[in-house]
């Protein structure tokens, strides 16, 4: 396996995970990546692992350039294993490197989790020259772990992200520009959707932090390196951070025997009548990340169950769980649903949505049993009136 050169004495060393379709219940159809990146210098540094079960590939990537033995320096952007996996593995390659971390929380979350290493921690704006080179440490808390941070390299102006500006992609090719740009940008927006929305704030703060630096490249933790289209991605977290929404709806939903379903469909028609694209999510048939990657920019969301038990149909309680913890921002919305004798899903569906931020613009629409032409006259009036 081969190391990419991505610039003069630069490489991306890191490992493809061709086979991964799940992260934390986030639906990972393409795969992803695990990068990371060798400086060749005076110092020679690595910035970041892999995942441990990919140890030997990310070896086998150095060994093609160096002898690992020569690295001075391991820089752990983040604790999370995905990215720090293999660090126990590497200084059995390395013995003399030193591992770079933030303080406080990234040496406190290596040491829980490796052991006693020979760390070295590095607060906001500290830097360390490796010859040519400097690099710098930005924290960014919160994207999406406590510890994380970023790294500057201001003579090459590249920025080794991590987490901040990747997405789950598996690809041959290492760069943006290689690869179909729609499809690299909604896996940037779905990863996006559902790992950093929650901390919209947090990226908010980093994108202060890093306010004036002259990027050229973006080396990334997952999936592609930005280096043609570094503007587009920042111009999208720019505008995920500060939860923008566009003057679209979804409607999700699930049914038992037809009823909700066509209520749905009724209010899917009413928001496309009023000239509002909407898209229409049946949650059997559709993963939750998917959907969620649609919430995050759409400014109407509706949600139906029937009742079943006394309760929401468990999709839709699962839905609105994953919802509530992302915690979206600026969204109007309602619940809706059929049943037969109680129907306490519709009210249970209304007060998951508010818990989860969304404001409810309409109350509850409940129906009994089967739908009348009447009722959805009037789902489809009260629509138009929003």
């Amino acid at each position: 396996m081969q190391a990419v050169e991505i610039r003069k004495d630069i490489y991306w060393v890191g490992a493809i995970d061709w086979s991964m379709r799940s992260f934390h219940g986030y639906q990972t159809g393409r795969g992803t990546t695990y990068n990371a990146y060798l400086i060749l210098d005076e110092k020679i540094t690595l910035i970041d692992t892999v995942k441990e079960t990919f140890a030997a590939e990310l070896l086998a990537r150095i060994s093609s350039v160096i002898d690992p033995a020569r690295i001075d320096y391991i820089i752990s952007s983040h604790v999370e294993p995905d990215h720090s996996g293999a660090i126990p593995f590497m200084m059995e390659h390395c013995p003399n490197a030193k591992i770079i971390t933030s303080l406080p929380n990234g040496l406190k979350g290596l040491t829980a989790r490796y052991g006693d290493l020979p760390y070295e921690g590095v607060n906001a704006n500290d830097t360390i020259n490796i010859g040519s080179r400097t690099l710098q440490f930005v924290p960014t808390p919160m994207l999406h772990w406590p510890d994380s941070m970023v790294t500057y390299c201001p003579e090459e102006k590249i920025l080794f992200s991590n987490d901040a500006f990747g997405e789950h992609l598996a690809s041959s090719q290492r760069f943006d520009d290689e690869n179909d740009l729609p499809t690299v940008l909604w896996e940037a927006k779905k990863y996006y959707a559902n790992i950093l929305m929650l901390y919209g704030r947090q990226a908010q703060a980093a994108f202060q932090a890093l306010n004036g630096l002259k990027i050229n490249m973006i080396a990334t933790g997952h999936g592609i390196i930005w280096r043609s289209h570094i503007d587009d991605i920042l111009a999208c977290y720019q505008k995920w951070a500060a939860c923008a929404v566009e003057e679209r709806a979804v409607v999700v939903f699930d049914s038992m025997w037809h009823s909700t379903e066509t209520i749905a469909r009724t209010i899917a028609e009413a928001f496309e009548q009023r000239g509002i694209p909407c898209a229409y999510y049946d949650i059997k048939e559709n993963h939750l990340s998917d959907i969620m990657t649609d919430i995050m920019t759409a400014k109407y969301l509706a949600v139906g169950s029937p009742t079943i038990n006394n309760q929401m149909l468990p999709t839709i309680a699962s839905f609105l769980c994953y919802l509530k913890g992302l915690s979206p921002k600026r969204h109007q919305g309602f619940a809706f649903g059929s049943y037969g004798w109680g129907g306490q899903s519709i009210m249970q569906v209304e007060e998951e949505l508010k818990a989860a931020g969304i404001e409810i613009i309409l109350d509850k629409i409940r129906i009994a049993n089967v739908p009348t032409a009447e009722q959805l006259q009037a789902i489809t009036q009260s629509i138009q009136t929003l």
